[in-house]
């Protein structure tokens, strides 16, 4: 029997069909993704080795250009520029077993991107996992590369291997940075806390994406009781990796000890109060205009609660000074490593 009016039963299958539809058109594009980047790899391979077995220089990545372009007019990729980049993507890959899956994982506009703008095998990986996990685009992705954000990760101070399961303190660490730039916010030379946090709420999809990915904003001035008192966490986040609350103290001075007092406070009224029963525990971003990176060691060091502290600046430039406590890159293997083992435990299909 037809009808000129789908009941609700008809919408949702003409809904799940969508779906099916979406899901199978992601597949396809990430199957033929795949395919290319499989392409751009052995291309890549077979001049290296030509080049090595014969002694052909650079004349013969020109030559074969031309001759692709004759043969496949009309289908893009055969420049002799973008030959000379899978050469190259082939020769920075091929001997390395953490980045040869991943590459594969992104397009081949990300990978160049990551290819041109990274230093080494380290700074390639955190940038190949978070496009992937994250889902960038590319303008997003040379933005993070250009705003240092592998360097602030590894600088960031937190006592997450004190205060989180094993599981979780890989990508929590990932999911913190030691300065946030906040050159979207268009302040005036001096301003108050309030005024900081309206300029964020104004700019919410830009101040997201520098926080690096998977945070979604939940509300503002968030408001916890106790005893009769309120007290208000300046801006309450959630991270679905993680699945955690996060709460964000903004502060326009230095880093105080008394800070990571109250966010400990505001965590524990978090988890008693407002986490659910499936998610993990609560953590906390103190965000300051400049800190002593002592004293927020010594701050940290007997709190229980799992707490990051950052600094903001409203230009890009990371201070070259800071280069004597960038970590090994022994010590980001091992985050790495830690954020892949729990991402293979709470997502075994995508790890």
């Amino acid at each position: 029997m037809q009808t000129d009016h789908p009941n609700a039963a008809y919408q949702q299958f003409v809904a799940e069909v969508k779906e099916r539809i979406r899901q199978a058109q992601y597949q396809a594009l990430k199957a033929v993704n795949k395919e290319q980047i499989q392409l751009y790899w052995e291309l890549g391979r077979l001049i290296v080795e030509r080049q090595q077995a014969h002694g052909w220089g650079k004349s013969i990545v020109e030559n074969l250009a031309a001759d692709l372009q004759l043969e496949f007019v009309g289908v893009s990729g055969f420049s002799a520029r973008n030959l000379w980049y899978m050469r190259r993507f082939y020769e920075h890959y091929h001997q390395n077993e953490f980045l040869q899956p991943v590459v594969a994982e992104i397009s081949w506009s990300h990978n160049i991107a990551i290819l041109e703008k990274c230093k080494d095998d380290q700074e390639r990986l955190f940038y190949l996992h978070q496009t992937r996990r994250n889902g960038w685009s590319k303008n997003v992705l040379i933005h993070q590369i250009e705003h240092q954000s592998y360097r602030k990760t590894l600088l960031s101070q937190q006592n997450f291997s004190q205060t989180l399961p094993e599981t979780a303190r890989g990508a929590a660490s990932v999911a913190l940075k030691d300065e946030y730039t906040f050159d979207f916010l268009n302040l005036p030379g001096a301003y108050s806390e309030h005024q900081l946090e309206q300029a964020i709420l104004a700019n919410i999809r830009r101040f997201l994406i520098e926080m690096g990915g998977d945070f979604t904003f939940l509300a503002n001035q968030y408001t916890l009781e106790l005893d009769g008192n309120e007290y208000r966490v300046d801006l309450l986040l959630y991270h679905r990796e993680l699945r955690a609350l996060v709460a964000l103290e903004l502060k326009i001075d230095e880093f105080k000890p008394e800070y990571a007092g109250k966010m400990n406070f505001y965590l524990s009224l978090l988890n008693h109060r407002v986490r659910k029963a499936h998610e993990n525990p609560s953590i906390g971003i103190v965000i300051c205009k400049s800190k002593s990176r002592t004293t927020v060691e010594f701050a940290l060091q007997d709190v229980n609660k799992p707490i990051g502290v950052a600094t903001y600046t409203l230009s890009p430039q990371l201070p070259d000074t800071l280069s004597r406590f960038f970590p090994s890159s022994e010590e980001f293997v091992r985050r790495i490593e830690a954020l892949m083992t729990w991402l293979k435990e709470q997502d075994p299909d995508e790890a």
